[in-house]
């Protein structure tokens, strides 16, 4: 089923006006990539990112051109590692939040 624009708008609405939304967000994204989830992992990225700073401002923080990083989070993009973890470390310091991994049994 197709997610629909008034969904998206909800979501990005919801996600302005609530931190602590935005960060379940994110550390839902980074999760599901932790998990090998990949593709739900970067969709989540996505729209945390186009509601909690967009990609333009992005941009500007990892010097990078918003289009790249656009392709990096779409369904079909790859982006590398050192290109994820700038984001993720940004996005982190942005929200003002820290995750950390820790085995578990």
């Amino acid at each position: 089923m197709a997610i629909t624009r008034k969904f998206k708008g909800t979501v990005q609405a919801r996600a302005e006006r609530d931190p602590e939304f935005r960060t379940a967000i994110l550390r839902e994204s980074i999760e599901c990539m932790l998990a090998g989830d990949l593709k739900t992992g970067k969709a989540l990225l996505r729209d945390y990112i186009n509601a909690a700073v967009g990609f333009e401002k992005l941009s500007k923080l990892t010097k990078k051109d918003p289009k790249s990083l656009m392709r990096m989070f779409s369904a079909t993009g790859n982006p590398t590692a050192a290109n994820l973890f700038q984001v993720i470390r940004i996005l982190q310091k942005k929200e003002g939040v820290r995750f950390v991994v820790r085995a578990v049994d």
